[in-house]
């Protein structure tokens, strides 16, 4: 019998999520708690991922792990941690990726470029390379990496190490994806389009400054360009997220699906 995607189920599997206690990867952490999954979120404060695991109320079945994704030794330890109390990692969310100091690329600092490297694409093959091997035994896994709308495209100025890079992710994500598809296996990208996370409320308006327009034509620019007209929802890159950690979504590896509203039509 085909699954119903609206009941997907997770039961028995592991998930690990990069920059889980809030936003994307907190919904996509709720999500898969919903569907019967044990969860692993990971992000640099304690407090607030003790906060969030008291709020998902699910006992037993979450933990957060403190650590930065911009060190690999931290990668290293959230998959290793999350592999010692569930038993395994069945899917893998790189969703924590960021750039600041924002500048055109004539004043666009190493340190910028370097951050943002390791930010967005260093973290994601470190965590990958580490969840390969666990996966590899039972020949099953799932990795989803959250690139953005604007590894799809290059229409805004000062951002472009955060372009570069989410470009460069979704490269890569092709590559584990052929690498990897012989062995149950899949690997794809989320490309969301404007959603106002905790994230984009901090970085948001230095962002906004270094184009010379408000925070809230920043937000607005981002409705403006998508075709419903409105930024997107956690909950919409959540119902992906499921799809692609589902058994129904085995037969879809190498994509890059793009929840943004429209907007790179």
């Amino acid at each position: 019998m085909i699954e119903n995607p609206s009941t997907v189920n997770l039961s028995g599997k592991v998930a690990a999520i990069t920059g889980g206690s809030r936003g994307i990867g907190r919904g996509i952490a709720e999500a898969m708690l919903s569907a019967g999954a044990r969860v692993a979120i990971n992000g640099r404060n304690q407090a607030k991922g003790d906060a969030a695991i008291g709020e998902m109320a699910a006992g037993d079945n979450a933990i957060f792990v403190a650590g930065d994704v911009k060190q690999r030794a931290d990668v290293d330890q959230f998959i290793d941690t999350t592999i010692r109390t569930f038993g395994r990692v069945d899917i893998l969310v790189n969703n924590a990726g960021g750039s600041s100091d924002f500048a055109p690329v004539a004043q666009m600092t190493d340190q910028a470029w370097q951050e943002a490297g390791d930010w967005i694409l260093n973290s994601a093959f470190w965590a990958t390379r580490r969840a390969l091997a666990d996966m590899l035994n039972r020949q099953w896994g799932r990795i989803i990496n959250i690139s953005s709308v604007e590894g799809r495209q290059a229409n805004k100025a000062t951002v472009a190490h955060y372009i570069t890079f989410k470009h460069a992710l979704n490269g890569f994500t092709k590559a584990v994806a052929f690498e990897y598809g012989d062995s149950g296996i899949t690997s794809n990208a989320i490309s969301p389009g404007g959603v106002e996370t905790d994230l984009m409320t901090q970085t948001g308006p230095a962002a906004a400054e270094s184009m010379g327009i408000s925070y809230e034509d920043f937000k607005q620019g981002y409705a403006d360009d998508a075709v419903i007209k409105r930024l997107n929802t956690v909950e919409e890159v959540g119902a992906m997220a499921l799809l692609l950690a589902s058994e129904l979504g085995g037969g879809i590896t190498g994509a890059n699906m793009a929840i943004d509203g429209g907007t790179a039509l």
